[in-house]
């Protein structure tokens, strides 16, 4: 169980607006992620070092984007004025994790600019509705495809903000949060409203950078 990815909802300006920010700010450059039928929502991803990457999300106008629950977070996320949506950890075997909390993972696809269908299983959504701290599960079909592949940057994350309880992610995981990556620093702040990722910090050329 690794750090796979984070996911940032687009703001008002729209998805190629907000990933062109990001983009420059951090030094990468954008890859266009295509559309996820079941879920409503496009991405664009910007590859990073140690197979990671940062995912921008937003809604179509589509009703999967109201019945499935990443449309739902990724909704409501972006009427609150967009921003990180949360964190991903990635398993050999969602299986596991299905046994261990008692829920089922859904499929996930999506359709990549040179027409390979990318395929996944993902738990943890509506956790993640519940309550914004806790990261969700993704097992990749093809880790080959793996979205970070052919990234030609240094950029890492080197840390990650988060408002909530390290005990209660603890429990979600099954293991502590630092367990999930030996690079990335966990800082944690009590909420004073909804928890949830906060801040991440990049480890850039330039020097850190923290959106």
């Amino acid at each position: 169980m690794r750090v796979d990815h984070v996911s940032y909802t687009a703001e008002h300006d729209g998805l190629r607006a907000t990933a062109d920010r990001l983009s420059k700010l951090i030094g990468v450059e954008p890859v266009d992620g295509g559309v996820h039928p079941r879920f409503g929502t496009r991405n664009i991803i910007l590859p990073l070092s140690h197979q990671r990457y940062v995912e921008v999300v937003e809604c179509l106008d589509h009703p999967a984007s109201d019945k499935a629950p990443f449309g739902q977070a990724v909704k409501a996320r972006s009427e609150a004025g967009g921003g990180w949506l949360g964190w991903c950890v990635s398993v050999d075997d969602i299986s596991c994790v299905e046994d261990r909390l008692g829920r089922p993972s859904v499929e996930g696809n999506r359709r990549l600019p040179d027409g390979v269908e990318l395929r996944w299983r993902q738990l943890g959504i509506k956790g993640l509705i519940s309550d914004p701290q806790l990261p969700y599960y993704v097992e990749w079909e093809d880790q080959s495809r793996h979205p970070s592949v052919g990234a030609s940057t240094a950029v890492t994350i080197e840390g990650l903000q988060i408002a909530g309880d390290p005990e209660r992610v603890k429990e979600w995981l099954g293991l502590p949060p630092e367990g999930t990556s030996s690079v990335i620093d966990f800082t944690w702040v009590a909420p004073h409203g909804t928890p949830g990722l906060l801040a991440v910090t990049f480890d850039t050329p330039d020097g850190r950078i923290t959106v």
